[in-house]
Order: structure tokens, then C-alpha cells, then sequence
């Protein structure tokens, strides 16, 4: 049995319903075997535990550590000379007809071996855990055949065993048409989509099921196939909906009960009500925002209103949000989306942890929770949104092997 008491700091709980992130000015954690026993204000420290040992931690900041609910980063190779391209003035159509875009990922991605796929992914992952993070979600989507997607999810789960975090891994197929199913979506859903889903989940690779349902991906008819197929698997679904159009797939995602629809740039106000009500996570993606230039909001205020619980996550991947901190996410979603430094480190705890379907295990320093904590030094909560740039973390504490 592991005991261990966090003395001496200040504790953000960030639990559901306190206000002004749960904070506890001088607080004690009281961890055992991997989960957190008690948590409260050290004058209130319940006598059973005063022969436990005790670290200080010299009046520092003690948060849930943070998770990365939405990311692509298994893949090879970068796009950083179609950035150059389009700050040149070439259009995405114009890159794309060369060869570039999300195809030219896929084709390094394929290209790649498991070792390379590994090798150029680690260093996305450290930086992540850098920031605090004990939590990222991983997609596959640059295979788009079956036996390269189920790659992507095997180095994904393979990254879990070389660093101390918890990966989760999404099925993300219906990512992109390759160009061998040029004008038949459906039948790559037939033959590469569903079909590959099932071997994922046999071979226990697979925590979740997304698709990116837009006009340059896939219709909301078409991912309903794969959701019921995922459903018929007893997996949730999550969606990439109304980036760039409003196809209602928020709604879809709703009828679902996904776990989160994200992007959400062209939510309609009026559908906020019933997205709402199902219950279904908000993940904003400030780097895709940035990067592509976009200047169409979600519609925050109705979200807010409607009790709808917000997320913030990297999307890092290679075309549209090379981005690989969440600490810099979280300014980028304060300063883009106009969130409050509580609503942003929010959206990397808690309702991260909704996202991924983790409430209650993650995202919260509350009897029962793990342990997964990270230590920071800055004075005060809204530090963490404020620096630019800054890698304020001091330490993350685990205590215990629990994933």
C-alpha cells in the first residue's frame, strides 16, 4: 500500500459546481494507492492521517494535470513548406492538386515504419507532458486503408508504455476520401471504414469512434453508418462537426449521446438547446482556429447558457494545427473564444475528462479520483492561461501505476 500526504500548497479542484476553480489556499492532498483519499483545508486534515508521510511543496499550485482531449499525433513528416506556400499566396485547392494536403501525410504515413512512426511521435507526446499532461487522445485518419489505420491506433497504444500517461485511442478511418475512392464515400465506408473498425475493436485498439463530417469529408448519412456500427460494438462516438459548414452533425452527435462533437465554428445557435440536452461535450480547437485564419465563433454565450460543459484541446496534427501545447491552447482559447482562465483550465480537467468519457477518474482533485496531479509554480490558477509560451510546471505527481 502507497501513502503519501501533499502538504504546504494551494489546490485547485477543480471540482463540478465550486466556483473559482475549487481553490483551497492552504490545502492537503492525501493520496492512497494511486487514488486520492482526501483532499480539504489542512486545518481540517482528519486525525487517521497523521502518521502518513508528507511531502511539502513549498506553497506551489497543485492541479488536476491536465488532459488532451482531441489530437492526430501519430504521423510522419510535416507540412511546414505548405505553410511557406500558403503565406505565399497559393491556395489550399492549388497545394492539393500538387500533391499536397492530407495527402501528402498519408502517403509518409503509410511510407513509414512502426519505428519511424514511433521515433517522429515521441517528441509531440514529451512536449505535451511538458505542460502537465497526463491524458492524450490519439486518432488514427492517415492511413485510410485498414491495415494503416490499425498501425496508427498500435503505435498510439505502444506510446501509452514508454511514458508515464494514459493514451486513448480513436478510430478515426473516416478522416478523408484517399484518392483510389474518388466519388465513392460510401463504398469506402463499405469496405475500409466499418469493416476496419470491427478488426480494431477485436483486437482491443480502439477507446472511441470519430469522423470529420463536412462537405470536403463526409455527409451526416454517412457517418451515421458508422456510428450504429460503432454502437453495435458497444463504442462511443465522438465527430468533427460544423468547422467549416453547418450540416448538423452537432445534432447527429447529439442523437448519439456522443461524448463530444468539436470544432463547432458554425454551430446554430438555435440547435445549442438540443446539444445541450444530450449531454455532449463542446471541444474548441484554438490552433485549427489560428492557423487557418478562421473568424466564425462558436457560439459561446449559447453554450454558456445552455449549461453546455467546454473543452480545450490541441487538434495537434500536421496541416492545420501543428500545435503541441496545451498550456498555449488554453491562451489561444482565452484570447480567440473569449474563455476565462477558469473556463480554459476547465476545459483541460474536467470536461476534458467528460470528453474522452473519464469523469471521475480525471480532471478533478476529489475523494476517489487518481492521483494524477501536477505541480506548478505560479501563484495563482489564471497564471496557467496567462504566460505565453511558459512552461511553469515544477513536477507531475502520480503515485501509483494506474492508468
Amino acid at each position: 500500500m502507497t501513502q503519501t500526504i501533499y502538504t504546504n500548497c494551494a489546490v485547485a479542484t477543480m471540482q463540478h459546481g465550486e466556483a473559482n476553480y475549487g481553490l483551497i489556499p492552504d490545502a492537503t492532498i492525501v493520496a492512497k494507492d494511486g487514488r486520492i483519499d482526501w483532499v480539504g483545508a489542512s486545518a481540517d486534515r482528519p486525525p487517521e492521517y497523521k502518521d502518513w508521510p508528507e511531502e511539502r511543496l513549498d506553497g506551489r499550485l497543485v492541479t488536476p494535470a491536465l488532459i488532451d482531449c482531441h489530437t492526430h499525433l501519430v504521423f510522419s513528416g510535416n507540412r511546414a513548406r505548405e505553410f511557406e506556400q500558403r503565406l505565399k499566396g497559393a491556395s489550399y485547392e492549388e497545394i492539393a492538386r500538387s500533391g499536397g494536403g492530407i495527402s501528402s501525410t498519408v502517403t509518409a504515413t503509410r511510407s513509414a515504419s512502426f519505428e519511424q512512426l514511433v521515433e517522429e511521435s515521441l517528441p509531440r507526446l514529451d512536449a505535451l507532458i511538458r505542460d502537465g499532461v497526463a491524458v492524450v487522445e490519439i486518432k488514427s485518419g492517415y492511413g485510410l486503408t485498414i491495415e494503416d489505420e490499425l498501425r496508427m491506433l498500435r503505435v498510439a497504444r505502444h506510446l501509452d508504455t514508454l511514458r508515464p500517461v494514459k493514451v486513448v485511442t480513436t478510430w478515426l478511418a473516416a478522416h478523408s476520401l484517399p484518392p483510389d475512392f474518388a466519388d465513392r464515400a460510401d463504398a469506402y465506408i463499405d469496405e475500409i471504414v466499418i469493416p476496419g473498425l470491427s478488426r480494431a475493436a477485436e483486437e482491443g485498439l480502439v477507446d472511441a469512434v470519430d469522423g470529420f463530417c463536412e462537405s470536403i469529408g463526409f455527409s451526416p448519412a454517412q457517418i451515421e453508418r458508422v456510428f450504429k456500427a460503432a454502437q453495435s460494438l458497444s463504442l462511443p462516438v465522438k465527430l468533427h462537426a460544423e468547422q467549416l459548414s453547418d450540416l448538423k452533425g452537432s445534432l447527429l452527435a447529439a442523437r448519439y449521446s456522443a461524448l463530444s462533437a468539436d470544432h463547432l465554428e458554425f454551430l446554430a445557435e438555435e440547435d445549442v438547446p438540443e446539444f445541450a440536452a444530450a449531454g455532449t461535450v463542446a471541444v474548441l480547437l484554438p490552433g485549427a482556429f489560428y492557423m487557418l485564419k478562421e473568424t466564425k465563433l462558436p457560439p459561446m454565450e449559447a453554450l454558456r447558457q445552455h449549461g453546455v460543459d467546454i473543452a480545450i484541446a490541441t487538434d495537434c496534427n500536421p496541416g492545420s494545427s501543428p500545435l503541441s501545447s496545451i498550456l498555449t491552447a488554453m491562451t489561444m482559447s482565452c484570447i480567440e473564444f473569449g474563455l476565462t482562465p477558469e473556463e480554459a483550465l476547465s476545459g483541460t480537467t474536467r470536461c476534458a475528462a467528460k470528453a474522452l468519457g473519464l469523469s471521475g477518474q480525471y480532471g478533478e482533485i476529489v475523494a476517489g479520483a487518481r492521483a494524477e496531479l501536477a505541480v506548478w509554480d505560479v501563484g495563482h490558477p489564471a497564471e496557467l492561461s496567462y504566460w505565453m509560451g511558459g512552461t511553469p510546471l515544477y513536477q507531475r505527481l502520480a503515485t501509483g501505476a494506474l492508468k
